[in-house]
C-alpha cells in the first residue's frame, strides 16, 4: 500500500470513528450531566395532593393526584425560590451526581422501576435460559418454518396484531420481554433481524397501549382523573387503534422485506451474529419428541395463566416473575427426565445463571436511567423538585396558547415528560390534574386532553432509554440503543405526525 493510500485509509477510519454512535451508557451519562446542571438553574417546587374518585367496571376507585392550584416554590431564608443543586457526592442516602448510578439501581420497589424491573429481568432471563438450553425452541422453530414454508410473511402481521391487542386490552409491556426471547431466534431464522423482533413484540404493545380504548393502566386512569366517563370514546379510539396498528404492520413488513433481501443492511446485523452462530448447529433432522412437546405445553400454559392473572387479578411484576420462574423449573425437570440436550440438574443451574447474565447490561442501563429522575428530585408531587417546577411551568405556558395549538402542545408535552416518568399511571396522576382543567380554560375538551396524554405517553416508550421494558427487550434481542435510534427515528417521526393529526382532528370534530 502506498503512503497516499495509507493516509486515505487512516482518514477514512478516523471519519468513521468520529461519526460512531455513542454507547447507550454514554448517552445516559451526558443526560445525567444535563439534569444535574438543571438543578443549578431551576428552583424546586411541590404540589399538594387530593383524592380523585372515578368508577371503573362498576366499582368506585380512588387515586391520589396533584391539586393543580397548589403549586408552590420552596423558599430560602430570604423568601426567594430555592435552588437545590446536586453535589458531586452525597452521603446519608442523598443523591449526588456520582451517586446517581447506584441510587438509580437501588431505587423503587419490587412493584416497579428500577429494582423491581431489574429483578424481573434477571428472573425472566434465567428462566428462559433453561428453556433455550433444552433445544426445544430451536428445533421447534425449524419445524415451524418447514411446515409454513411460503407463508413466513404472515408471522409479522399476526404477531404485531396480537401484541398490539395485548397492549390495548390489558396494558401489556413488560411481558413482551419474555416473548422476545423466544421470537428473536425465529425472526433470525426467517431471514429478518433482532430489530424486527422488537417491532412485533414490544413496539406492537406500545402501539396498542397508546391507541387503546380500554387499557386499565393508561386511558382508563387518565379518564377517571380528568372526570371523563371511564372507557368512553371507544367509537373514536377503536378505529384509531386499527389505524395505528395497521401503520405499524406496514412499516415493519416493508423493513423486514428489505432485510430479508439484503441481510447486511440491517442495523443490528453485527449483533444478530450471536443468534446466527447458535443456529448454525441446528438441522432439520434434529429431534422433536414427547419431551419437547411437554416443554411447549408448559410454556403455553404459563403464558395463558399469566394473561389470566393480569386480566382477572391485576398481577404485576412480582406475580408474573414468580410464574415464569416456576415455568423455568418445570421445563428444566422435563429436560432432565427426557435428557433434552443432555440436561442435568447442574446444567439447569448453569443455564439459569447464564440466562440471567444476559440481562446484566440492560439492567444497568435501566438503573442508571432511573438515577436521572432522582437527580431532578424524584417523581413525587409532594416533595420539592425540579421536575415539579417544569410540570407547573409547562402547564402555564400551554394555557397561553390558542385552543388547537394548546391541544397539540399537550401532546408534545406529554411526549417529552414521558422521558422522566415512563409509568403510564404515574404520568397520568402527575399531569392529568393539570391538563384537564387547563383544557377547559383554553377551549379543548377533556377527552382530547386524555387523547394527547395517551398518545404522547405510549409512543415515546418506543424511543426513550429511560423505559425499562424497552431497554430489556433490546437487551434480550442484543440490539444496542444507538442502533435502535438509527432505525426507529423515522417510525417515531411518522407516529408524531399521525398523532398530531389525530389530536387536531379530535379537537375540530368536538370529540368529547
Amino acid at each position: 500500500m502506498s503512503l497516499t493510500q495509507s493516509i486515505e485509509a487512516s482518514a477514512s477510519t478516523s471519519s468513521t470513528r468520529r461519526w460512531q454512535m455513542p454507547d447507550t451508557l454514554v448517552i445516559i451519562f451526558f443526560v445525567a450531566i444535563v439534569a444535574a446542571i438543571m438543578t443549578y438553574l431551576i428552583p424546586i417546587g411541590s404540589f399538594e395532593t387530593q383524592e380523585a374518585h372515578y368508577v371503573m367496571d362498576g366499582v368506585e376507585k380512588t387515586r391520589q393526584v396533584v391539586d393543580p392550584d397548589s403549586f408552590r416554590y420552596a423558599l430560602d431564608d430570604n423568601g426567594e425560590p430555592k435552588l437545590a443543586p446536586v453535589s458531586l457526592f452525597a452521603g446519608g442516602g442523598d443523591v449526588g451526581f456520582f451517586n446517581f448510578a447506584f441510587e438509580g439501581l437501588t431505587s423503587g420497589s419490587k412493584w416497579g422501576s428500577a429494582i423491581g424491573v431489574i429483578m424481573f429481568m434477571l428472573v425472566i432471563g434465567g428462566s428462559f435460559g433453561i428453556v433455550m438450553a433444552t433445544g426445544t425452541i430451536d428445533n421447534g422453530i425449524l419445524r415451524l418454518i418447514d411446515k409454513t414454508r411460503g407463508n413466513e410473511k404472515l408471522f409479522i402481521p399476526a404477531l404485531f396484531t396480537l401484541f398490539s391487542l395485548g397492549g390495548a386490552v390489558f396494558g401489556m409491556g413488560e411481558e413482551a420481554i419474555a416473548f422476545a426471547i423466544i421470537i428473536c431466534p425465529l425472526m433470525i431464522r426467517l431471514g429478518y433481524d433482532g430489530i424486527t423482533t422488537v417491532m412485533v413484540t414490544y413496539v406492537a404493545t406500545q402501539v396498542g397501549f397508546a391507541s387503546s380504548w380500554m387499557n386499565p393502566f393508561g386511558v382508563a386512569i387518565a379518564q377517571g382523573i380528568a372526570g371523563v366517563p371511564v372507557l368512553s370514546g371507544s367509537e373514536f379510539r377503536v378505529p384509531m387503534w386499527v389505524l395505528f396498528t395497521l401503520f405499524g404492520i406496514i412499516f415493519t413488513m416493508r423493513y423486514a422485506s428489505r432485510i430479508q433481501k439484503s441481510p447486511t443492511s440491517s442495523y443490528s446485523y453485527h449483533s444478530d451474529a450471536f443468534f446466527r452462530e447458535q443456529q448454525s448447529h441446528c438441522s432439520l433432522d434434529s429431534r422433536f419428541g414427547l419431551g419437547d412437546w411437554l416443554v411447549i405445553g408448559v410454556i403455553i400454559a404459563t403464558v395463558a395463566w399469566v394473561v389470566w392473572g393480569v386480566v382477572a387479578h391485576a398481577w404485576f411484576i412480582p406475580e408474573i416473575a414468580s410464574q415464569f420462574f416456576t415455568m423455568g423449573l418445570a421445563v428444566g425437570l422435563v429436560g432432565v427426565l427426557f435428557g433434552l440436550n443432555g440436561m442435568t440438574i447442574n446444567q439447569m443451574a448453569r443455564s439459569f445463571k447464564q440466562g440471567a447474565a444476559t440481562m446484566i447490561e440492560p439492567a444497568i442501563l435501566v438503573g442508571c436511567a432511573s438515577g436521572i429522575l432522582l437527580l431532578l428530585g424524584g417523581g413525587k408531587a409532594t416533595e420539592p423538585s425540579v421536575l415539579n417546577s417544569i410540570l407547573s411551568a409547562a402547564g402555564s405556558a400551554i394555557g397561553q396558547l390558542p385552543d388547537a395549538l394548546s391541544a397539540w402542545f399537550m401532546l408534545l408535552f406529554q411526549s417529552a415528560f414521558n422521558f422522566f416518568v415512563t409509568s403510564g399511571s404515574g404520568q397520568a396522576a402527575l399531569t392529568m390534574p393539570l391538563m384537564a382543567p387547563l383544557a377547559d380554560l383554553v377551549g379543548v375538551s377533556r377527552q382530547v386532553s386524555v387523547l394527547a396524554f395517551q398518545l404522547g405517553d405510549g409512543f415515546t416508550n418506543i424511543l426513550v432509554p429511560t423505559s425499562a421494558s424497552l431497554m430489556a427487550t433490546l437487551g434480550v434481542c442484543r440490539v444496542d440503543w444507538g442502533d435502535w435510534l438509527k432505525f426507529i427515528w423515522r417510525f417515531m417521526l411518522a407516529l408524531l405526525v399521525l398523532s398530531s393529526v389525530t389530536v387536531l382532528f379530535g379537537h375540530y370534530i368536538g370529540f368529547a
